[in-house]
Formats: C-alpha cells, sequence, structure tokens
C-alpha cells in the first residue's frame, strides 16, 4: 500500500457572484478542489490540496490579479500542511452499506446478507475515490441499473475509475469486459483489489494512464458504453476523445462528477460532437448526464 503522505490545504472566502472564476484558478495550483456555500453572508469558502508545497507567491498574485478583474479586496489565502492520516481506518466504522437501485454497497465490516435480488458491491472506503455515498456515483450507478433493462454491452470503458465501483456495478450487470482507467497508480491497484474481491477480476482490466492516449485505451475500443465519473473541465476537454472512442449507433456515455450549475456546459462540449442527451438526473446539486452517438 502506498505510504500516506502530508497534503497541503489552500483556503481562501470570496463573495458568491466570484466563486466559480476562484475554483478554477485554484484548480491551476491544486490536485482537487472544494466550495462550500455561506448562505448566512452570501460567501463561498473553497479548497484547494495538493501533495506539493504550494508556491505561495504564485498563488497570492494570482488571487490579486483576479480580484482586481471582479473589482474586490483579494482574499487572504491561508496555508495549512495537513498530517497524514488513514481516511479509510477512521471512517471505517462510518461506512454503512447503501442500498441504491439494485445495488448493495458494503464495507467488509458488514455480516448482514444483501437483501434478496440485489447485487452486492463489497468495497471499503479509503485511498480511492468510489464508495457510492457521493451523489455522482449514486446518478452513474442508477443509469447503469436503468441501461440494464434495454441494452447489451460487450465493451466498456470505465473511465477515471477511482475504487472500480462502477466497474464492478457493470461487470455484474453485463458480465462483459471492462478497461478501468485511472491517471492515478493508487486507484488502479485499489480497483484491481476490488474487482477481485468481488469475483470479477477476470473481466476487469486495470490500467494507469492519462485520459484516452493510452495504448490499452486506445486498443480497446471502440466502446458500447463509456463511464466517465471525473469532473466538469476535465470532461468537457475530453469530450472529442470521447466520441472518438465511443461506437457510433448504438453507443451510450454516462458522464458525471459535474455540479448542477455545470450540466449545459459538459452537454454543450458533448453536442458540439454530435452526441445528444438521453436522461438528466440530479441528486443533492451533482447532475449525472447519459449521452448517446447517433
Amino acid at each position: 500500500m502506498r505510504a500516506l503522505t502530508f497534503v497541503w490545504r489552500i483556503e481562501i472566502k470570496v463573495p458568491r457572484q466570484t466563486h466559480q472564476a476562484f475554483e478554477d484558478l485554484f484548480l491551476t495550483f491544486s490536485s482537487a478542489v472544494t466550495g462550500f456555500e455561506n448562505e448566512a453572508d452570501n460567501s463561498w469558502r473553497i479548497e484547494g490540496f495538493t501533495d506539493a508545497e504550494p508556491d505561495e507567491q504564485k498563488v497570492i498574485l494570482g488571487l490579486k490579479n483576479l480580484a482586481a478583474i471582479f473589482d474586490i479586496d483579494a482574499p487572504v489565502p491561508r496555508f495549512d500542511l495537513m498530517p497524514p492520516k488513514d481516511w479509510g481506518a477512521e471512517n471505517f466504522s462510518d461506512f454503512p452499506p447503501l442500498k441504491i437501485g439494485q445495488f448493495f454497497i458494503h464495507g467488509s465490516h458488514v455480516k448482514e446478507n444483501p437483501p434478496a435480488g440485489s447485487i452486492a458491491l463489497g468495497l471499503d472506503a479509503g485511498t480511492a475515490f468510489g464508495s457510492g455515498e457521493h451523489a455522482s456515483t449514486e446518478g452513474c450507478l442508477r443509469l447503469l441499473s436503468d441501461l440494464k433493462r434495454t441494452e447489451r454491452f460487450s465493451r466498456i470503458l470505465d473511465m477515471g475509475c477511482g475504487s472500480g465501483i462502477l466497474s464492478l456495478a457493470a461487470a455484474k450487470l453485463w458480465r462483459a469486459p471492462i478497461i478501468a482507467s485511472d491517471i492515478d497508480d493508487e486507484a488502479t491497484r485499489v480497483c484491481k483489489l476490488n474487482a477481485d474481491q468481488n469475483g470479477v477480476g477476470r473481466l476487469i482490466r486495470a490500467t494507469c494512464a492519462r485520459g484516452y492516449g493510452s495504448p490499452i485505451v486506445r486498443d480497446g475500443g471502440p466502446y458500447e458504453l463509456i463511464i466517465c465519473n471525473i469532473l466538469a473541465r476535465p470532461l468537457m476537454s475530453m469530450a472529442g476523445d470521447l466520441n472518438r472512442h465511443l461506437i457510433s449507433g448504438t453507443g451510450y456515455a454516462i458522464v458525471s462528477g459535474l455540479l448542477e450549475r455545470d450540466g449545459n456546459r459538459v452537454l454543450s462540449a458533448h453536442r458540439s460532437f454530435g452526441m445528444r442527451l438521453v436522461r438528466r438526473i440530479t441528486i443533492r446539486g451533482w447532475q449525472t448526464l447519459l449521452i448517446a452517438k447517433p
């Protein structure tokens, strides 16, 4: 298992009407960004996380330049070095079983039998994203369940697989080979482990790669189903690659990881390549889109 490391956190507070621009700025010097609205004073708290020590002067200068565009005082960033934690162990007992559609998602500490007729997905909250609790993952699982009623897939790609939860779900629904790709080698390690523990290891090939550039991803296509649960900006930038790797006529894509406010932008990026919207799900402010390639 990868050694636990320290993580840097950068935090600012900005007016509500500017938060999207500042979140976009944070993506240039952070590997992950979160935002939290405070309705009491109409502001947003933005946090960026990175493994590398941030260049404080570069961050401060970027904030000043962006604040000048909005004619507001530059937010004062707070830099914190957060000690390493084993988040999986810390949250182990706080990961109750979940029932999402026909899926029963549970950690190894759950001893109860899955409900009759359900599909069990066993995985522990840990070092890779995807335990089923996030609204974007839930949206993907619900769309997978819906597609099972009418569609059969024999070539599936899970782009940005994280823990592999969506690969597990697809493998158990269609018993089809799946390529699960992620830019994080720890995610691919966890995905392989979860696939083996769920009895679908022979169906899921996990690979560490950046986007669609991997020979494994390229040679495995075109795909009848692509699942892409990432973030709005990379979804938009990869729309053309998704279109090229999706089979025409019967190909479907599930794209998620986007806030409701970003749904139309992400959809427009895919429509520009001729794809069309089939269904849109909104859960707790997060959207999941089912897109088809005519």
